[in-house]
């Protein structure tokens, strides 16, 4: 692979306020090589950014690359091969939007992960967490109420975001297959959710034994657990029970905000899908009582974001889209921007996700020895987060592991 010497970048990653004064980037075997003021390579392609900003390729930590289509009860009825053609397509526009990392909380596997890595189509790297893990009648139990059929236990198709497990032997066995399976980590539904049927948003998922249960099994296999949870008393019981990372956290007040904090553990606010399902979810086919349960956590979103600050608890980047809904990644960068500083909305993004992501020093930073991941910004995002949406028509270059991905008018 050929060597490039970015010059005259000034880099943003989250970690200051401001942009960094121009430097020089040298990449080499897919690695960052040096960062400095004064770096030099006599076969390097010099590429000069004439003072754009240079950041990290962007992380998401919350998607469902497999979710192609808003109703995910009839997402999990399609034939596999239709939904790995769409978690191409769906993963394709993520990077061209600049996430070189993202991390599936629900229904990808690892099929899908051996195949980003083979490089078969240019797509963001994939941390997993195979099927989540949802009790009866919970998060991931898409029969309706008159729906008898018995729901399976393993061998879910590829379009189902999840799987049932009920009592200590069961999620302990269903823990352990998605780790054998290639999980990087593991996810569950501790809370109610809007796009299943029988399960209100204050349902509480899996008493607190099977919580612990699930969360010793993560901490045997070297990883950790991650849960959907909107309110308060559901955040709480997993904090606990030791759930590291926490999804969306609506609901959140500042008490477990503070427990959560003194742990260590991160959360990862969605609130861009709260405001693409209210306005257009239905018409893409989300259920109508989906709909309805939107606004009971839309709106408190918001607010929530300033009580996890307060607290001190981290919070990554995450997006949670379905179906079309996905080209609206980006716009969490602006939500978010209404209420956090912009360099503070960005590190969720690059240095918080990654250590979320165990990545930590290599992706989320412009650095010796991490993945050259990289984009190209026209203009200052610290001034403007709308710079990093819009189908990353501000992001003339994007590169992953060394490779170009985009490069539009840069010599």
């Amino acid at each position: 692979m050929a060597s490039t010497l970015f010059t005259n970048a000034r880099i943003v990653d989250g970690t200051k306020a401001e942009r960094g004064d121009p430097v020089s980037v040298l990449v080499e075997g897919g690695e960052i090589k040096e960062v400095g003021k004064r770096v030099s390579a006599e076969k390097a392609k010099v590429v000069d950014l004439k003072g754009r900003t240079l950041m990290p390729g962007l992380i998401d930590a919350h998607v469902h690359v497999v979710a192609g289509i808003a109703d995910l009860g009839r997402n999990a009825m399609l034939p596999d091969s239709l939904v790995t053609a769409r978690a191409f397509t769906i993963m394709g526009e993520m990077l061209r939007r600049g996430f070189t990392t993202v991390r599936d909380v629900g229904g990808a596997d690892y099929g899908l992960k051996v195949a980003t890595e083979e490089g078969h189509f240019p797509t963001p790297r994939l941390v997993i967490s195979g099927k989540a893990l949802s009790q009866t009648g919970g998060h991931c139990d898409f029969r309706g109420r008159f729906d008898d059929r018995p729901a399976a236990k393993t061998g879910h198709k590829l379009g189902s975001l999840g799987r049932l497990c009920d009592g200590l032997d069961e999620v302990r066995r269903a823990a352990r297959e998605e780790i054998k399976g290639g999980a990087d980590f593991v996810k569950i539904m501790a809370n109610g959710g809007c796009a299943s049927p029988t399960d209100p948003i204050h349902f509480l998922g899996f008493s607190r034994s099977e919580l612990e249960a699930i969360v010793e099994e993560a901490k045997m296999a070297g990883t950790y657990v991650s849960a959907h949870v909107y309110t308060d008393e559901a955040i709480r019981r997993c904090v606990e029970a030791g759930v590291h990372s926490l999804e969306h956290c609506n609901l959140i007040q500042a008490d477990t905000a503070k427990l959560a904090a003194s742990k260590g553990f991160v959360a990862v606010p969605t609130l861009v899908t709260y405001d693409k399902l209210a306005s257009e979810g239905g018409k893409l086919g989300f259920p109508p009582d989906s709909v309805a349960k939107v606004e009971s956590v839309r709106v408190a979103g918001m607010d929530s974001l300033g009580i996890m600050r307060k607290a001190g608890l981290a919070m990554a980047y995450g997006s949670d889209l379905l179906g079309e809904m996905h080209r609206h990644q980006s716009e969490e960068f602006v939500i978010r921007g209404r209420a956090l500083p912009a360099h503070e909305v960005i590190a969720s993004a690059t240095h918080v996700a990654a250590k979320l992501l165990k990545l930590e020093g290599k992706i989320g930073t412009v650095a010796p020895g991490a993945h050259a991941d990289l984009i190209v910004v026209d203009g200052d995002p610290l001034k403007d987060l709308a710079l990093l949406t819009r189908q990353g028509r501000h992001m003339p270059l994007i590169m992953k592991g060394g490779a170009f991905v985009k490069r539009g008018g840069l010599n």
